[in-house]
């Protein structure tokens, strides 16, 4: 195929209309050739999108398990978070039947140690209680021989407060309404707890025994520890525990003894708290 110039097949004695003929048929070819190529580019485009729409919808982009586990990880930490699980583990499957007096049993026991290393004062009853050094029995030998007396002042050594007379009544309450015990609900590795004011843990099981529909009938409180001395503390103590359980004086009764220099509590490593209290039914 050859290609010859414009007018070159053309004698001198040619009509003049011929050529300008033969140019509007090439600008006329041009303009279909441009259309032509404008027409592929828009193919050329079009099939580009229709791929990109098709690997868009295709496992490439989609999101995998191990992203779609994160989310759904993500989302259920967040919800713990905000909801928690104190409240299922209080209300169980079973009925807790509406007995008009119902009976229970706490008890608590927390270490004692120098205060430098149970890093918080002794607690007990919601009143922090001043003392003066106290002889200390160091079975460990970490500050004398091992067995040895070692003068210091004491603090508890616990996650939270380590308050046994708060947490002795509230496990009272929690075993009287068949629920499970302070240990299952307040865990010591949940770090919400840690230093917490037991008072806190008090608030919440008047909550949980007034929705069950019971009131305090009455708490008997015996402290056992062998120092510090508390006995000037005592009232302190009662009325913290009239105020929040919402109740009278006449229904809580706090006794405390020592233990003979028998065992830890007998030797200040340790101290602990007994508690027996009824609950009645509220008269609606």
């Amino acid at each position: 195929f050859k290609v010859q110039s414009p007018g070159s097949e053309l004698s001198s004695n040619a009509p003049a209309s011929k050529p300008i003929a033969l140019k509007r048929n090439r600008d006329t070819s041009c303009e279909l050739f441009r259309a032509f190529i404008l027409s592929t580019n828009m193919r050329l485009i079009s099939i580009a999108l229709l791929l990109g729409l098709g690997l868009c919808h295709s496992n490439a982009f989609a999101p995998t398990r191990s992203s779609i586990a994160s989310r759904s990880i993500i989302s259920n930490s967040q919800l713990f978070a905000e909801e928690g699980d104190d409240d299922d583990i209080l209300k169980p499957k079973y009925e807790i039947e509406p007995l008009p007096l119902r009976v229970g049993h706490g008890f608590d026991i927390h270490r004692m140690a120098p205060l430098e290393e149970a890093g918080q004062p002794v607690v007990i009853g919601g009143v922090t209680i001043p003392h003066k050094d106290q002889k200390w029995t160091d079975a460990e030998g970490k500050y004398v021989e091992k067995g040895g007396i070692y003068e210091t002042q004491l603090g508890v050594v616990a996650h939270s407060d380590g308050d046994v007379i708060y947490h002795s009544i509230v496990d009272g309450i929690f075993g009287a309404l068949t629920l499970p015990d302070i240990g299952q609900v307040f865990q010591d590795s949940d770090p919400r707890w840690k230093g917490c004011d037991s008072s806190k843990f008090m608030e919440h099981a008047y909550e949980v025994m007034t929705d069950y529909g019971y009131q305090i009938g009455n708490i008997d409180v015996t402290l056992i520890l062998e120092r510090p001395k508390v006995a000037n503390f005592k009232p302190g103590m009662k009325d913290n525990i009239v105020k929040l359980l919402k109740t009278t004086p006449g229904r809580v009764n706090i006794k405390a003894r020592t233990h003979e220099r028998v065992d830890s509590v007998g030797e200040l490593r340790s101290l602990s708290c007994h508690v027996v209290l009824t609950l009645e039914r509220i008269e609606k």
